[in-house]
């Protein structure tokens, strides 16, 4: 074997000693240290649950296109102002609404018990009290069955499982089927109304409402009502002991004709790169059964008071960033259509969409829908926010959040910081939704995340749109 000279053998040992020469960093030294002062500052601030203890309590109750709704959306221009945004504006839109009015319902065979029960978005008022037998449905898939004409004068009743909880809520979709067009089906069958199980996760009697899908451009002329599960257990009980089953009910949820919403807008503008503007968001209207504090007020304050910590900087990033409320998101996301067609012209300077609409527990992971050089800075970007729990997940994830649907399929590109959301569905459109559900501590990490994420998105020069 033979020998290196001492030369070649000092060269070759020099070449180990050095450190590896990793790709070139898209974020600085200095932006890094930016973004960890964001999140050391976020953990200590109480700013995010001040916002959201605000929103509950003064406003309460934000029904689309109710005057609740009105009244957040003055105070979404308001605190933009006293939060030192350069421009709070409001982008009004019309819409129709729907009210809930009353709802009496009773089961009255095989014995007379009150039913706990809510009207579905879209519901049809009865026109008189309905007294009828209840026709039982396993699961959606036996409604879906049923022959033409075969309930009338009957009231159809869906049952099926307790939705499956799960850390990303994958069980909704599934157990949401029999909200979205059950009344399609109980209408051709001839029901005189249709009561579904409640789509969520808890065991209180605290009924999930919910918005229906519309038949084409039609909706529901039946009264359509969402009862608790354990009522929904108790009749399927019955049903199993073979107890003849009826219900009377009377609903008063009917449309009250075309209102207007609208969306509030806050702006921080960019100091070199204006035009091009980084968008993240809430809906600000909630459901009316509850205060709406993890859907969505919770999403409203993580990104307002992640934005505000970004406002406090000495020196505003490069890019405009963008804080939307959006209106009307539970009744159908006509916010966030009316926002896409608003700025339908420059949809193409908006560089990254993302929202927060899945409660106020831990970020556990980010991920993205960008390009590849953007990927690489998503990769980099989490690798920062991970001292707070959080990880990187899948890179081609479309998405961003409901309200981000429109502007994504227009090619905006996305992230979302994804919440642990076990327990989310126990509290979803039902009357559980209040203040006490949120932890402060919790809350503060979710906005120490977005802080230091959009910042680094905000202030970087690498371009974000897919290379198509």
């Amino acid at each position: 074997m033979k020998l290196l000279n001492s030369a070649v053998l000092s060269t070759f040992l020099c070449v180990l000693s050095m450190p590896l020469i990793a790709d070139q960093s898209a974020i600085t030294k200095q932006q890094k240290e930016t973004a960890q002062q964001l999140m050391a500052t976020a953990l200590k601030s109480d700013i995010g649950y001040n916002i959201v203890e605000s929103l509950t309590t003064e406003i309460g109750p934000r029904l689309g296109g109710s005057e609740a709704e009105k009244r957040a959306r003055d105070w979404g221009v308001e605190l933009g102002k006293e939060l030192g945004f350069d421009k709070a504006t409001i982008e009004e839109f019309t819409m129709p609404f729907w009210d809930r009015g009353h709802l009496h319902l009773t089961l009255t065979s095989p014995y007379k018990q009150e039913l706990y029960g809510s009207a579905l978005g879209g519901a049809a008022p009865s026109k008189k009290e309905i007294n009828a037998p209840i026709v039982y449905f396993r699961d959606i898939q036996e409604l879906i069955e049923v022959k033409d004409g075969v309930l009338k004068g009957k009231v159809a009743f869906v049952d099926g499982e307790p939705m499956v909880k799960s850390q990303t809520g994958a069980g909704y979709g599934p157990s949401n089927q029999k909200r979205r067009i059950g009344w399609q089906h109980a209408e051709r069958g001839g029901a005189s109304a249709l009561m579904i199980r409640s789509v969520g996760s808890d065991s209180h009697r605290f009924p999930h409402t919910g918005m229906m899908s519309k038949n084409g451009d039609k909706w529901a002329t039946i009264p359509v009502i969402a009862i608790s599960n354990p009522d929904a257990d108790h009749l399927r009980r019955l049903h199993n002991l073979d107890r003849p089953l009826s219900v009377s009910l009377h609903s008063g949820s009917d449309w009250k004709g075309e209102v207007t919403s609208g969306n509030v807008v806050l702006d921080l503008i960019g100091s070199e790169k204006p035009e091009e503007i980084v968008l993240i968001g809430g809906h600000l209207d909630s459901w009316d059964l509850g205060t709406g504090a993890v859907d969505d007020g919770a999403g409203i304050a993580i990104t307002t008071a992640a934005a505000k910590l970004i406002a406090n900087l000495p020196q505003r990033p490069k890019r405009t960033i963008r804080v939307v409320m959006f209106g009307a998101e539970e009744v159908g996301l006509l916010g966030a259509f009316a926002y896409a067609k608003e700025h339908e012209n420059n949809l193409h300077n908006h560089v990254l969409a993302t929202e927060s609409d899945f409660g106020a527990r831990n970020i556990w992971r980010i991920v993205s829908n960008v390009n590849p050089e953007a990927t690489k800075l998503v990769d980099e970007i989490a690798r920062i926010i991970a001292p707070l729990g959080i990880v990187r997940g899948g890179s081609d994830v479309k998405g961003g959040g409901p309200d981000i649907i429109p502007m994504a399929e227009k090619g905006v590109p996305t992230i979302r910081l994804s919440q642990e959301g076990t327990d989310y569905f126990d509290l979803h459109h039902t009357p559980d939704d209040t203040l006490d559900k949120i932890n402060p501590a919790e809350l503060a990490q979710n906005i120490a995340a977005y802080a230091a994420t959009i910042y680094l998105f905000a202030d970087t020069d690498v371009d974000l749109k897919a290379k198509r």
